[in-house]
């Protein structure tokens, strides 16, 4: 997680938009199939609900720096 970390802060705020888009796509379809039963590591949930969670994160400090 370090290494994807170290990557996602070198993006622009576009670029993290962008990407938070693409992982939201994927959780909904992972819940998709997991609802219908096709899913076989629901673990993948929990990656993508945490990038989510880090890719705002950083998002938010990014917002908080230009306003200073």
């Amino acid at each position: 997680m370090n290494k994807e970390l170290a990557d996602l802060r070198k993006k622009s705020v576009e670029q993290l938009s962008a990407e938070l888009m693409s992982a939201r796509e994927t959780q909904f379809g992972l819940r998709i199939k997991h609802k219908t039963g096709q899913l076989n590591e629901v673990s993948d949930l929990v990656k993508v609900r945490k990038k989510i969670a880090v890719i705002k994160t950083l998002i938010n400090e990014m917002k908080l720096k230009d306003e200073k």
